[in-house]
């Protein structure tokens, strides 16, 4: 796991100098949102995200620079989505990777409005992008719209972990279609748009392309069980957030359902099959192999 965590650590180190760019200072008290924007868009984490897509680009010979401003749209859809889901109306969390929440560190309209300005300055960057081709940019647009909406995006995978908790089921067949349901859209969803984009930034075959999304519903699956396991078993220092929330908002997760080897054997399973599938490409595939088992590996 050393290699990946060294291969994701070079990267956000370069994604980050080149994303804080992205976010000039205005004049006036307006400039409140935009720094909180840059606070939550800044305030740490993986670049999972940007990553895969710049990795499954490489796959089809696109380089950083052409991939950096989808990657960067899509973490600012990302962060919005973070400042969204932490508001005390949805889960309420003090602490985002290890420092106060957007509504913590500012007020809770301020957050609000972030997130807000975050998910619209997502599309606007992504729409004006020079480098890339106008007419993937549009597939693009359609795209992260797409992922991030009310019809079998983001949204409705928000939905359902907020009320999935209240419905009445009937059998355990039942119980995990809802789960999978849950984890493809509301953590799976983008974690699909970022290893789908990238094949089509380098216009993949449509074979090469439906290996890429296979690959990324079963990794989008398994981060999200290895996030509920993390929530029921994780040092609060290293994973930086309140745990035990699922269980006391009565979250319907894969582990609340099988319990946690239950879940960590499912997880294991998504993973190997990930790692079989994306094997087409050779030796170009061995980060997003072992970024696949990082998933599931990891401790924050």
């Amino acid at each position: 796991m050393t290699d990946i965590v060294a291969a994701l650590t070079a990267f956000s180190e370069r994604f980050n100098t080149d994303l804080e760019k992205c976010f000039p200072a205005i004049e006036g008290m307006e400039n409140r949102a935009v720094e909180a924007m840059k606070y939550s868009v800044m305030n740490g984490g993986k670049r999972l995200r940007p990553y895969l897509l710049c990795e499954c680009a490489a796959l089809f010979g696109v380089g950083y620079e052409t991939a950096f401003p989808a990657a960067a749209s899509l973490e600012m859809l990302h962060s919005y989505s973070l400042i969204h889901d932490d508001l005390p109306a949805m889960d309420n969390d003090d602490l985002r990777r290890g420092k106060p929440t957007c509504h913590k560190q500012f007020d809770e309209a301020t957050a609000i409005l972030a997130g807000d300005g975050l998910l619209t300055y997502a599309f606007e960057y992504l729409s004006t992008a020079q480098i890339i081709r106008p007419e993937i940019r549009l597939t693009l647009v359609q795209m992260l719209s797409d992922a991030a909406g009310a019809f079998g995006g983001m949204v409705s995978g928000q939905t359902l972990d907020l009320y999935a908790g209240d419905a009445e089921v009937d059998s355990d067949e039942d119980a995990e279609k809802i789960i999978s349901r849950l984890e493809e859209m509301k953590t799976g969803r983008l974690l699909r748009y970022a290893c789908e984009a990238g094949a089509v930034l380098g216009k993949a075959p449509l074979d090469m392309r439906r290996v890429i999304v296979d690959y990324s519903r079963k990794i989008g699956q398994a981060f999200q069980i290895a996030d509920d396991i993390l929530d029921r078993e994780g040092d609060p220092k290293l994973v930086g957030k309140t745990l035990h929330k699922d269980e006391s908002q009565n979250k319907f997760t894969f582990v609340s359902q099988y319990g946690i080897e239950t879940a960590r054997q499912k997880a294991k399973q998504l993973v190997e099959a990930a790692i079989s599938g994306i094997s087409v490409f050779g030796s170009r595939a061995e980060n997003l192999q072992n970024l696949a088992r990082y998933i599931i590996e990891r401790n924050h």
